[in-house]
């Protein structure tokens, strides 16, 4: 069973989408942790399905190593195979990227390498394209630059606005997020070198 460490800081529809998949079998893992850094509605669901859950509040630190070897300790105490950023709203020092190495994985909104960084949503908007979708990759030291481990395309349809396009998004995003997790789950995947990026040779 895959046990995983979600870190958060919004409402965690994300998360929420992990518990129901493991909850109705579809996903073969368990939540040992989930930590946020602000006080946020996924601690609310994390608690609402007796999940260990944790605030940690980057102001209480003075640096973002400091921070980050705080989650890193929570998540080496819980003894997990992954950590999942699931709408983690704070880029992570490469002190903390390397301790968990090829074991961290993220939910970009964009078909990357396009539109990195936040509000890929609005900025895939404004350019005009006319398909974008969402990518699950792998965490190294750069920014969404990590190898890719799952993606899925969505058509921009014509009468869409920003907020119809975030909504149907975000529904997408959860199908790929149970899809990679499963993968990994089933170590359906591999890791191979070429030039100097990691390459996981299953996509979607």
């Amino acid at each position: 069973m895959l046990k995983l460490g979600v870190l958060t800081s919004g409402t965690g529809t994300n998360l929420q989408a992990i518990i129901d998949a493991i909850e109705s079998g579809e996903l073969n893992a368990e939540i040992k942790l989930v930590i946020s850094n602000k006080k946020s509605m996924s601690l609310i669901r994390a608690s609402n399905h007796g999940i260990k859950n944790l605030h940690i509040s980057y102001k209480k630190f003075d640096s973002r190593v400091n921070f980050d070897r705080a989650l890193q300790y929570a998540l080496e105490q819980a003894n997990i195979d992954i950590v999942v950023l699931a709408g983690f709203m704070k880029i992570l020092s490469s002190e903390f990227v390397n301790a968990f190495k090829n074991k961290i994985i993220n939910i970009h909104p964009s078909l990357l390498p396009s539109f990195p960084g936040v509000n890929a949503q609005d900025k895939a908007f404004d350019y005009g394209v006319k398909i974008t979708g969402c990518t699950v990759h792998f965490v190294d030291e750069g920014l969404d630059s990590g190898p890719i481990l799952m993606q899925r395309h969505l058509y921009i349809k014509e009468e869409w606005d920003k907020e119809q396009l975030k909504k149907n998004l975000l529904a997408i995003e959860h199908q790929t997020l149970i899809g990679a997790l499963n993968i990994i789950a089933n170590n359906q995947y591999k890791l191979s070198h070429r030039e100097y990026r990691t390459i996981v040779t299953t996509h979607d």
